[in-house]
Parts: C-alpha cells; sequence; structure tokens
C-alpha cells in the first residue's frame, strides 16, 4: 500500500511538473508578440505633443508637468499596486492593467480641461506600475534557473523590444498624416492597439500560484523590510539612483524634441517620419543591445548616458547659432539620432543588471523600489524642467538642462565606479539579495 501510494504521489507530482513546464513553455511564446503592442504606447507619441499643445490647448511646460503628474502619481501608486499584485497574482493584474490602460486613452480623448487630462494619468500610472512590475518577470519566472537565465531574458527581451521599435515606427509615420487630416484618428487607433493587448494578456498563465490569505499589514511590513536591504546594497542603491535620473532626462528630452522641432518650423506632418526613423534606429540599437554590453561591460552605463546629456547641451547651442535652416534642422536630427541610439538598449540592460542574483520574490521588491525611486526623482526634476521651460526660451532651457544633467551624471558614475559591474566574487555578501 506504501509504495502504490508513493507512486500516486510521484505520478501526481510528475503530472505537475509537465503542467508547469506547459505554462512556461506557452507564456515564453505569448510573451514577445504580446511585447511588441504593450511596450508602450504605439500610435500616441508621435502626436501626443501636437495633440495636447494643439487640441487640448496646453502649452508647453504643462506637457511637461503633465509627465511630471504622471510620474508622481506612479510614485503614489506603487505600495497600492504592489499589494495588488501580491493579492491577485501576477497575470490579473497585467489584466487589469491592459484594460485600464485603454480607458485611460479614452479620457484623454475626450478631457475638457487639464484637470481631466490628470484624471487620466493617475489611471495611466496605475497601469505601468502593474505592467513594469509584472510583465518581465513573468517572462523571467518562466526561464530554466542557471547561469545563462539573464543572456537569455535580455535576448527575448531585447528582439521583442526591437520588433516593437519597427512597429512603432511604421506608426509614428501613419500617426503623424493621420493627424493633419483629423488629430482624432492616431488616438483611436492607439485605443484599439491597447484592446488587442488587452486580449492578448489574457492568455498568459500564472506560474507562482498565491499559497496564502494575504495580510495588507504583514505585506506593507514586507515592503519596508525589503526596500532596507536592497538600500543596504551599494551596487543597487548606484543603480536607482542613475536609473532615476537617466530616466528623468529621457522623458524631459522626448518633451524637448517636439518643442525644438517646432522651433526651428518642422511642419507638423513630418514629426511622424521623422520620430518613425528614429524609432528604427533604436530598434536597432535595441536589439544589438548584447554586443554593446559585451564590448563596454561595466562602463555600458557610461556610454549610454553621457552621450545623452551632452547632446542636450548641444541641441541648446545649435538653436543659439542659428545656422540656417538646412544645416540647423540637419544637426538637430543628428543629435535625435545620438539620443534615440543611446535610449534604445538602456530599458532592457538596466532591467538586466537589477535582475541579476536574484529570485522572483526579490525582483518585484527591486521593481518596488526601483519604481519608488525612480517616480520620486523623475517627477522632481521633470517639474523643475517645466518650471525653468515656462520662464526661459527654449535654447535657454535646452543649455541650462544640459548642464545640470552632465554634471549630475559624471559625478554619478563617478560614484558608482567602486560599487556597480564588478564580478560576482568582487562583492560582498550584503551586495547579493
Amino acid at each position: 500500500m506504501e509504495k502504490e501510494a508513493t507512486l500516486e504521489e510521484v505520478r501526481e507530482l510528475s503530472r505537475e511538473e509537465k503542467e508547469l513546464e506547459r505554462k512556461k513553455k506557452n507564456n515564453i511564446k505569448i510573451y514577445p508578440i504580446y511585447r511588441i503592442f504593450a511596450w508602450d504606447l504605439l500610435f500616441y507619441y508621435a502626436i501626443s505633443y501636437l495633440f495636447l499643445t494643439i487640441e487640448k490647448g496646453i502649452t508647453p511646460a504643462q506637457v511637461l508637468q503633465f509627465d511630471a503628474f504622471y510620474i508622481f502619481f506612479k510614485f503614489l501608486m506603487q505600495i497600492p499596486c504592489t499589494l495588488l499584485i501580491q493579492k491577485i497574482g501576477k497575470r490579473k493584474s497585467i489584466i487589469i492593467a491592459n484594460f485600464v490602460l485603454a480607458i485611460h486613452i479614452l479620457i484623454i480623448m475626450f478631457a475638457l480641461n487639464f484637470e481631466m487630462l490628470l484624471i487620466s494619468q493617475i489611471l495611466c500610472a496605475f497601469s505601468y506600475i502593474i505592467k513594469g512590475t509584472c510583465e518581465s518577470d513573468m517572462l523571467y519566472d518562466s526561464l530554466e534557473h542557471g547561469e545563462k537565465r539573464g543572456i537569455k531574458f535580455a535576448k527575448i527581451d531585447g528582439k521583442a523590444n526591437s520588433r516593437y521599435y519597427y512597429i512603432d515606427a511604421i506608426s509614428a509615420v501613419l500617426s503623424g498624416f493621420l493627424f493633419v487630416v483629423n488629430a482624432y484618428l492616431p488616438m483611436a487607433l492607439c485605443f484599439v492597439i491597447l484592446l488587442i493587448t488587452f486580449f492578448i494578456s489574457i492568455k498568459f498563465e500564472e506560474i507562482h500560484q498565491e499559497k496564502r490569505k494575504m495580510k495588507v499589514k504583514e505585506e506593507i511590513r514586507n515592503i519596508k523590510m525589503g526596500f532596507k536591504n536592497i538600500m543596504n546594497s551599494k551596487r543597487l542603491r548606484s543603480l536607482l539612483l542613475f536609473n532615476a535620473i537617466f530616466v528623468a532626462l529621457i522623458k524631459i528630452l522626448q518633451n524637448l524634441r517636439n518643442t525644438v522641432l517646432i522651433e526651428v518650423g518642422m511642419p507638423e506632418q513630418y514629426f511622424g517620419i521623422i520620430f518613425a526613423v528614429l524609432g528604427i534606429i533604436s530598434g536597432i540599437s535595441a536589439k544589438n543591445q548584447g554586443r554593446i554590453h559585451k564590448k563596454y561591460r561595466n562602463k555600458t552605463l557610461a556610454f549610454l548616458s553621457i552621450p545623452t546629456a551632452v547632446s542636450c547641451l548641444m541641441l541648446g547651442g545649435i538653436l543659439f547659432c542659428r545656422l540656417g535652416d538646412k544645416i540647423t534642422i540637419s544637426c538637430v536630427l543628428l543629435l535625435f539620432v545620438v539620443q534615440y541610439i543611446m535610449k534604445g538598449p538602456y530599458y532592457v540592460l538596466i532591467k538586466q543588471y537589477f535582475n541579476n542574483f536574484t529570485t522572483s520574490e526579490k525582483r518585484i521588491k527591486i521593481a518596488t523600489a526601483n519604481n519608488l525611486c525612480e517616480n520620486a526623482i523623475a517627477s522632481a526634476l521633470i517639474l523643475g524642467a517645466s518650471g525653468i521651460l515656462d520662464i526661459i526660451p527654449i535654447n535657454y532651457a535646452t543649455v541650462i538642462i544640459g548642464c545640470i544633467a552632465i554634471l549630475g551624471i559624471v559625478l554619478l558614475l563617478d560614484y558608482m565606479r567602486e560599487n556597480v559591474g564588478l564580478k560576482p566574487e568582487e562583492y560582498s555578501k550584503k551586495e547579493i539579495l
């Protein structure tokens, strides 16, 4: 009888293992398709600045505030969203987030004032907190444990992200011309894509089932303890601070690029083409993130960040010089190319660096800490940039922001020199969570 019971347990275990393996393969198969549509808002960013300033009548400084409030709302909602993920699981959280994200586009389309636009950003913040915490982890949980797990993750995620950039390029071209026909057409297409993303996300399967009821006080205590442990690690503390500053710079440049194009007299219908080409360049760069990391190793973050900060300063210099329309536009576009080359691989590589030496549970805590730091610091920096842009012309504002960015990044990289990019055996025990 004992042997029969043992055999039955082995069969049951085998069935569970096969089912788990099937779920993992299913998630790995779905993830690249899902990521192409879900990584960011298609049909939106090429015309978002124009839509907000022309159709909704807000100023360039308010557009920056629009982004800053979005990031600040992400900071406020981080812990509630983390508790929700712990309660209902990653799969259900992703499904809800994609549905809410589709609703947020409808609110932007029908908003009557700046306050209503801010409501859309609350929903957007809720969605992207969950997506940022769960999506990449859904893939990471499905990959086999081993030394090459991080490399496999970066390869799959990087390939999916690069394909997103190509799709984004096509959508950017279309949205630019569609905007001239009717400003609401690109927004409607963005809404349709988000609905498609929602239906694809339903096909994911939960890998780690919740085995106990969630207690809010206990979870908050766990988050505090996890955050404390993370902040005790110089490696993670450095990465958290660097990511917050660099993401803020990327977001600021995203809006400055639109203002600069208007300043140099670029027609609206060409915005989509410009951002489409830049998207393709960024996609190629993202696809080659492995080569970039292999070549630059512990200098990769410096390679990506310093040219981006310098390009911001140079944009201001070009606007000051006014060398003629053709030369000015050519130089501006060249600097945009530099920014997109550096942006492409960054988001993949920074996830890889955060995920190194971690488990599934620790990755959620690290993602939570990262989101809190990123959103608190980035929202403050973007609000500061909006204040600068509100009181002085774009050429002066770009030079000031560029100088501050260069100084901050250089000082931070110098601090990180002895804490990030070392071999595993060179780290102390408290650095490896």
